[in-house]
């Protein structure tokens, strides 16, 4: 039987597997310096770049003149997005809300770490993705990943200093560490995220000023420049923030890229064919029917404003026309008084006024002849089916999102998350009704209540996963004063109030009961198994027979199941069982895509009644097993009684 790696997947090792199916020749072999000892020599699949240079050769550019995007840091940033880990995602029961029949996810962790546990249950099965990094404003930079650089080796590798660490340059400051950092800190989870969408999926990225630029550089380079969808200035606040020097800062941006442009399917906004038909267009642009040009009011009365008591001609072409002397200007033409329920009154505008903008003016024949304006559009004033490249409503205000979350809670607890109709906006035009949405930077999980929240408006089955890092709240702030120590906290217990509320505020709606308010909650930890698990030629044979077990002491054995999960592929939120067969506890996850038994001494009698069960796949535990004949045994069941049954131990 084989042993389960218990560690993520090497992505280097499988893109040299990918190379050498289409270039063979080109795969060597050179000594892996972590796995080898003095006695024992371990050797690995390598590229040989030279050769594979050759064969391809006409397409070939010297890399000094190619046109690139770096960074000090870049290549270190890469080699860890690569890199494996040896960590698990361990389930918190009771932290979730509906454990057993949820579908959505709450995973607590650095979401570098945590998209690599992902990588093998949800390649490329993520709709669509929306995130909201730190906008490196100096102040919000949490992500201290291994692979960033101090201040004085940046200044030694972007030259800086010379090489006694003497500057060279003049009035440098901290600006280009400031951005190799943020550059390091998106790159490799932007390529770990690009691998979970599926080929018609796409990415939402919310940022400003600070480092949009480099953000499209990077999303050209990680999504491919062909992909890109679109730069859309988000209006967050209409009146402008004043503080921002030179221009009142009213929008930030949000970068949209697919996995496959060719494949992405963007939908419309639900908006009545009835709201669109008001508008119409003249040689000015839009238009529909504005105020009625009759006043109104205690000072609309003819005795009130004599001079605004005229005639205004009209003929059967609907033309308007003013006189001087109020006479009609030639025959035929229709005469119209401000005048209302046989009382005149008088116009809102001056003779003057209807010259000069007679093209403003609406006639309308509903019944009796009416003078309307035209009301000209203010911004986001049209409706559209299509989305524009101009993002703006309303709703999408940043106090909206501060006062939504505030009604929630009953005070502030989170500054500035995002407004809740952004959010359905977004998933609702690049998904359809039973599609997973990714947010790997959660914040106070706007992005999992819009999810519900589109969900009761359309009756869609939307799932959701969110990642957030642990953040500590600062002990002056209204969230730890309020009891919440952490952003997770916050975050949890927002998703929770939500989905009550939305169950609420639709309990009359037809089928509201079935929707998924309930998350799993996940932690990210080392991993479940001891050094040993790892290295066993590093220890004694009379150390070993020492040892209990391969597994660390804390783990339960739903600690083992979820991190079997994660290995084999499978998604974390599907049902699962637990049985007594003997005097083994059995679980079958998903009705036997999973059957695991961690039972030490596990009876051939129960093994038997777990092959006959015919599970996609099986584990146990190493040490269930007394010796090799034993586990030979168990291979020889499983041969038998469900020959198409993968088996693994741990």
């Amino acid at each position: 039987m084989d042993k389960m790696r218990m560690e993520t997947a090497d992505i280097t090792a499988q893109n040299i597997e990918k190379i050498g199916t289409l270039f063979p020749n080109c795969i060597t072999e050179m000594l892996d310096i972590e796995k080898s000892t003095a006695e024992n020599k371990v050797y690995k699949k390598a590229i040989n770049f030279e050769l594979l240079k050759q064969m391809l050769s006409k397409e070939a550019i010297d890399s000094n003149e190619a046109y690139e995007f770096t960074w000090v840091g870049k290549k270190a940033s890469i080699i860890e997005a690569n890199k494996p880990i040896r960590k698990t995602l361990r389930p918190c029961k009771d932290e979730s809300t509906n454990w057993d029949d949820t579908q959505n996810l709450y995973i607590e962790g650095d979401n570098l770490e945590v998209l690599k546990l992902l990588q093998e249950s949800y390649l490329g099965k993520v709709k669509m993705i929306y995130i909201d990094p730190p906008y490196n404003t100096g102040n919000d930079f949490i992500y201290n990943d291994d692979f960033k650089i101090n201040r004085n080796e940046y200044a030694n590798k972007s030259g800086e200093t010379d090489e006694e660490g003497n500057r060279m340059l003049k009035n440098t400051d901290s600006n280009g560490c400031f951005h190799s950092d943020w550059c390091s800190m998106i790159y490799p989870r932007l390529l770990l995220a690009r691998n979970l969408l599926s080929d018609d999926g796409v990415i939402f990225i919310s940022i400003d000023d600070n480092e949009q630029a480099n953000l499209k550089k990077i999303c050209d380079e990680v999504f491919g420049g062909e992909n890109f969808v679109a730069c859309l200035p988000t209006i967050m606040n209409l009146k402008g923030n004043n503080d921002e020097f030179g221009f009142a800062g009213t929008h930030e941006y949000t970068i949209v890229y697919a996995k496959n442009k060719n494949l992405l399917k963007l939908g419309e906004f639900n908006i009545d064919d009835e709201e669109l038909d008001d508008w119409r267009i003249d040689e000015k642009g839009y238009f529909k029917q504005g105020a009625n040009l009759k006043s109104t009011g205690i000072n609309a009365p003819r005795e009130k404003r004599p001079n605004l008591f005229f005639p205004i001609f009209i003929d059967a072409d609907n033309k308007i026309y003013i006189s001087d002397n109020n006479n009609p200007p030639f025959e035929n033409l229709e005469v119209i008084y401000p005048i209302t329920n046989n009382q005149e009154m008088s116009w809102r505008w001056s003779k003057e006024k209807f010259k000069k903008d007679i093209d403003d003016v609406i006639v309308s024949r509903s019944g009796t002849i009416g003078l309307y304006k035209k009301q000209r559009p203010s911004l986001g004033d049209i409706p559209s089916k299509k989305p524009k490249t101009l993002f703006y409503k309303p709703s999408y205000s940043s106090g909206n999102g501060t006062a939504e979350a505030k009604n929630l809670f009953d005070k502030k607890i989170f500054s500035n998350p995002k407004p809740l109709q952004l959010l359905i906006d977004f998933i609702q035009i690049s998904t359809n009704k039973d599609d997973l949405i990714l947010d790997f930077f959660a914040g106070s999980g706007t992005t999992a209540h819009a999810v519900m929240q589109l969900n009761a408006q359309d009756g869609g089955n939307r799932k959701f996963i969110m990642v957030q890092l642990p953040e500590l709240c600062d002990e002056t702030s209204e969230a730890y004063k309020a009891g919440y120590k952490n952003i997770c906290e916050i975050g949890k217990e927002r998703i929770s109030r939500a989905g009550k509320k939305i169950l609420e505020d639709n309990k009359d709606k037809e089928g509201i009961e079935n929707l998924d308010t309930g998350f799993r909650v996940l932690k990210l930890d080392d991993t479940n198994m001891r050094d040993v698990y790892y290295s066993p030629s590093e220890y004694s044979q009379d150390l070993l027979s020492t040892l209990e077990s391969n597994v660390k002491s804390d783990r339960s054995d739903l600690d083992l199941l979820f991190g079997c999960l994660l290995e084999w592929g499978l998604p974390l939120s599907l049902p699962y069982s637990c049985e007594k067969i003997g005097e083994c506890t059995v679980h079958n996850y998903n009705d036997g895509d999973l059957i695991a038994c961690f039972d030490e001494d596990i009876p051939e009698s129960v093994i038997k009644e777990i092959a006959k069960k015919r599970p996609i796949r099986a584990v146990f535990r190493d040490s269930s097993f007394a010796n090799s004949p034993s586990k030979i045994n168990v291979a020889e069941i499983f041969k038998l009684l469900a020959p198409d049954t993968r088996v693994k131990v741990i």
